[in-house]
């Protein structure tokens, strides 16, 4: 099969690339390495095809897009503090550039499966949170989705497949300040035997999901026969932020206490996901949990620190 994955040069993104060319898929990375990196990509640069480019760039996704059997869509700009104050640009590539996959979509029938948000849902009525619960976005990232997802279903009804899975807090390997971001500050901080920095009470929580599992979904939906959904992907469990700071520093065993700074503007109190649908509809379920992961990367840390690297 071949595809194309936008924005594969970043966390999640390079991270599919790694499993298609596993499997022997042709693969096209386009990333205009904004905050994606080439070497995220390194093991398999020989193996790719990867364009420096934008999704933007409407000529070049056309050149790109002709031929393929379906679009993993990561791009996007994804800093909920940031997206404060470059509100427009945050629109211009989430949604805009969202749209532009769709239409070439619509016009060679590729099937498009295109990362979300849990962030669309703001501060929950309730936990744990259903795809059909009200959509309350509480910055301007979390309302680019919202409104990607809202493209998305219009193009749906023209019989465009499009798949959109909400991601919660991803961890893992490579992963980037963006996606679940104090895991890899904690990590980086303890290495330096230095406490975890929490911002605001530490009581906020996190369903914090395995970057491998939110692969195993993209996949998944792409070989699925369903046409349009949107699924969770979390774990259905929590941890406070507090908590994993206490954790970290117990499985490193220094004499540290958490240290708190103000709260993040835009920052959700709790997340937890009912993955009810994603497990029904596609048979996905998660593997890996965050206290195993974070055991076995705090024992390994004196050894390599790529375990959660850059």
């Amino acid at each position: 099969m071949k595809f194309l994955i936008t924005g594969g040069a970043g966390f999640i993104g390079s991270h599919i690339a790694e499993k298609l060319v596993e499997r022997g898929d042709i693969v096209t990375v386009i990333d205009n390495l904004n905050t994606g990196k080439e070497k995220n990509l390194e093991s398999i640069k020989e193996k790719i095809n990867f364009i420096k480019g934008s999704i933007l760039d409407v000529k070049l996704l056309e050149e790109i897009t002709g031929d393929i059997d379906g679009v993993f869509h990561q791009a996007a700009l994804a800093s909920v503090q940031e997206s404060f104050s470059k509100a427009d640009e945050y629109r211009e590539v989430n949604v805009k550039g969202t749209e532009n996959i769709l239409k070439l979509a619509k016009k060679y029938g590729f099937k498009i499966v295109q990362a979300s948000s849990s962030s669309i849902y703001g501060n929950p009525i309730s936990l744990p949170m259903k795809e059909d619960a009200p959509k309350n976005p509480i910055n301007p990232y979390a309302q680019t989705k919202v409104d990607q997802e809202k493209v998305s279903i219009e193009y749906a009804k023209t019989g465009v497949e499009v798949i959109c899975l909400r991601y919660f807090n991803v961890f893992g390997k490579r992963q980037s300040k963006e996606y679940a971001g104090v895991i890899k500050l904690f990590l980086e901080r303890i290495q330096q035997k230095e406490p975890p920095k929490i911002n605001g009470d530490g009581l906020q929580t996190r369903d914090f999901v395995y970057v491998e599992d939110v692969v195993n979904a993209n996949l998944m939906s792409m070989e699925s026969d369903i046409k349009h959904e949107f699924f969770n992907v979390g774990t259905g469990s929590n941890n406070s932020i507090l908590d994993i700071a206490n954790f970290v520093i117990n499985a490193s065993g220094l004499p540290l206490k958490p240290i708190h700074g103000p709260e993040l503007p835009g920052d959700v109190r709790g997340t937890k996901a009912d993955i009810i649908l994603i497990q029904n509809k596609l048979g996905w379920k998660p593997k890996t949990f965050l206290e195993d992961w974070l055991t076995k990367t705090v024992r390994n840390m004196n050894l390599s620190a790529k375990h959660f690297g850059n």
